[in-house]
């Protein structure tokens, strides 16, 4: 509750909102994966939480109040201190969701990793299919830095 109102208070522009409560990742320790807690997790591996933090709780649409359905959902970006692809390790998505009556439930690719592996071992497994989308990616990201350095020079 506190964690989903200081966010709140984050994106609405509010001066004196709280992100040192925020950003410290033992106060995500409620999520709980088979590896353990969230915050702990986070620790371990060297991930720091930057802005935003998403903290919601969603109503199932046109639900009673007696029937389940509901949805608490956790959206961190952090930054790790640790090898692995880029794209996990600067802004990298974990999402997490739960509802009523189930367990946190990894939604991001970073949050499955997270989930199934222990600290230090995140990226020591890449699936084939990831191994190809990493490549694309990179890809991608060295035909983009060719042609802007193409297009700056003289």
């Amino acid at each position: 509750m506190a964690l989903s109102l200081i966010a709140s208070e984050v994106t609405d522009g509010e001066r004196d909102a709280n992100l040192h409560f925020l950003h410290d990742p033992a106060n995500f320790n409620f999520v709980t994966t088979a590896q353990g807690k969230l915050g702990n997790l986070l620790r371990h591996g060297r991930c720091h939480i930057i802005e935003p933090v998403v903290v919601d709780y969603v109503s199932k649409p046109n639900a009673k109040p007696t029937e389940k359905g509901d949805l608490w959902r956790v959206l961190l970006l952090v930054n790790c201190n640790i090898p692995g692809p880029h794209y996990f390790t600067h802004n990298g998505v974990i999402t997490f969701e739960k509802s009523e009556g189930q367990d946190w439930e990894p939604q991001s690719s970073f949050a499955k990793r997270i989930a199934a592996y222990p600290p230090g071992s995140w990226f020591d497994r890449i699936e084939p299919s990831e191994r190809e989308a990493i490549e694309r990616a990179r890809k991608a990201s060295a035909n983009g830095h060719t042609k802007q350095d193409r297009g700056a020079a003289p």
